[in-house]
């Protein structure tokens, strides 16, 4: 009797343990809603802010903002006492691009474009007096334009696209996988030419006959930002690639010229005949370009909040979501891409939580394990801000817990319009079994929304999972869950406003997550890792 009475009254006191940890947990909810989400987002989305492009002054207008406000809560600076994580990237811009022809000089963006994938840090320089037409590059069973050529030193003209053995002609690429296989078929006969040690190629490109001011930006010369590290320093250094101008139908006209053809003669004569028309053409051209590295200013922004177990502190919660956006576009009456959702929402949705965990430790009440509320930068240029800081960690990753990653929760998308009430999550049990059974939970207790893990695979032909900043922390074997409301039809376009967004449902997901962290950060134990990389269960 005294035995059963001793255990009953332990299971009470945890029960009621459980009920004060619930009721002071939510007693801190209450500043996430939809009043403060709207005080945030209608700032950091505003068309001031530019569309928050990495590199780009919304970017830093919009870093400058979040560092204020993890200052004015009273988070701590924990870069050197500061609260931005600097980022060594940079990118690598083109300049001097030129092409003549007959000593004539054509006109960049107008005539002749260079992509700067296609240069190496050494830049190009050639100059010939005759240039080789290859047809369409082709080099398979039946049909070989370069049969009985030799493009070795040479300056090699060609199709940039197209099939004549394909009959009705290749289709335009309809769709993502299409334009793979197009850009591949590309890539195919540059590395051909190359292995033949050709000295450049001109491609014929007739989508630049009517260039846009989007397709000019597009060729400006400037890089796509990365990290400087030694991998991609090792790339830009590497093996020197083959020298690439693509031209317009009329620029290519005035090389074929000189042959006394034209390029819709020898379209017409290949495709009716299924037979290349490869020939030398005595015509003088020459090009060249020079690449340069440019320093690019990015800076995560990061507020600590140190826990209160003497212990546990030394264990930190990362609660992450990005800052920047893809910026202005050059088309259409609204330039500004705002980005409001992606991710203005999950940027909002780390300020509502850190202030409420915030509020928790003011009153006594603060978690027993340290959090991490950081915003990066570089996502939307390729995970590149959580990339540098899992690479440059400010805290230990051995004692990283688990990353709670906020990509996208302020709208609905088209699977849910009847039934807005859910969250899609990701990750949630790659790695634990323990940060699943955890998240669940904290939904169970809380929030009661509907968890859609139709993503939550390695498999999903959208690669979700590998797709925003928690990766970047899995791939080191740290326990993550992607929150995410799912793509719309304003995805990645100016349509992304505030003004679209369900700031009753942010708030409820970013309370979701908040109720998670709290479990995370005041559990007895840190989740365990009890599955590898692959989903297979840890020996």
């Amino acid at each position: 009797m005294k035995k059963q009475f001793l255990s009953t009254s332990l299971a009470l006191l945890l029960c009621l343990s459980c009920a004060a940890q619930k009721n002071t947990a939510e007693k801190f909810s209450v500043s996430i809603n939809k009043e403060n989400a709207y005080k945030h987002l209608s700032v950091l989305a505003s068309d001031e802010y530019e569309g928050r492009e990495t590199g780009k002054k919304g970017a830093w207008m919009a870093a400058d903002y979040i560092k204020n406000y993890f200052k004015s809560q009273g988070l701590k600076g924990p870069v050197n006492g500061g609260y931005f994580q600097p980022i060594d990237m940079v990118t690598y811009n083109l300049s001097g691009m030129k092409f003549s022809i007959n000593g004539q000089p054509k006109q960049y963006g107008k005539d002749f474009v260079i992509s700067s994938s296609t240069v190496t840090l050494d830049g190009f320089n050639f100059n010939t007096s005759d240039i080789v037409f290859a047809g369409y590059g082709l080099d398979q069973q039946g049909y070989n334009d370069f049969e009985g050529i030799d493009v070795a030193g040479k300056v090699v003209l060609l199709f940039a696209n197209g099939d004549p053995t394909i009959k009705g002609g290749s289709p335009a690429p309809a769709d993502r996988a299409s334009r793979r296989k197009m850009m591949a078929a590309q890539q195919a006969k540059i590395q051909y030419l190359a292995a033949h040690k050709a000295l450049a190629v001109i491609q014929i490109d007739p989508s630049l006959d009517q260039i846009t001011e989007e397709m000019k930006a597009n060729y400006s010369g400037a890089g796509q930002p990365m990290l400087k590290n030694a991998e991609n320093t090792a790339k830009m250094q590497g093996t020197k690639t083959l020298a690439s101008i693509r031209v317009t139908t009329a620029t290519a006209n005035e090389l074929l010229k000189a042959a006394g053809t034209t390029v819709a003669a020898l379209q017409e004569k290949i495709v009716s005949a299924v037979k290349p028309a490869s020939q030398l053409i005595k015509v003088a051209v020459s090009g060249s370009a020079s690449k340069a590295e440019v320093k690019v200013r990015a800076e995560n922004v990061l507020g600590f909040l140190e826990g209160s177990d003497p212990v546990l502190k030394d264990e930190i919660l990362v609660v992450t979501g990005h800052y920047d956006h893809i910026g202005l576009t050059t088309s259409g009456t609204d330039k500004v891409n705002n980005g409001a959702d992606d991710d203005g929402s999950g940027t909002t949705g780390v300020l509502l939580i850190a202030d409420a965990f915030v509020k928790a430790k003011k009153a006594g009440k603060g978690p027993k394990r340290s959090i991490l509320f950081m915003t990066v930068v570089g996502e939307e240029k390729g995970l590149l801000g959580s990339e540098w800081y899992s690479e440059h960690p400010v805290f230990p990753l051995a004692k990283t817990i688990t990353d709670l990653n906020i990509d996208m929760i302020g709208r609905v998308d088209e699977a849910h319009k009847d039934n807005p009430e859910y969250i899609y999550i990701i990750g949630s049990d790659m790695l634990s079994s323990d940060l699943n059974a955890t998240g669940i939970k904290a939904n169970e207790d809380n929030i009661k929304m509907n968890l859609d893990m139709k993503y939550n695979n390695r498999t999903d032909p959208n690669q979700f999972y590998y797709r925003s900043d928690h990766y970047n922390f899995a791939k080191h074997g740290i326990p993550v869950i992607f929150y995410f409301s799912g793509v719309h039809e304003d995805y990645h376009q100016p349509g992304d406003e505030v003004s679209k967004i369900n700031f009753d449902l942010l708030s409820k997901r970013a309370q979701l997550v908040y109720y998670t962290a709290w479990e995370l950060a005041n559990g007895a134990k840190r989740p365990v890792v009890d599955k590898n990389d692959d989903g297979t269960a840890k020996k």
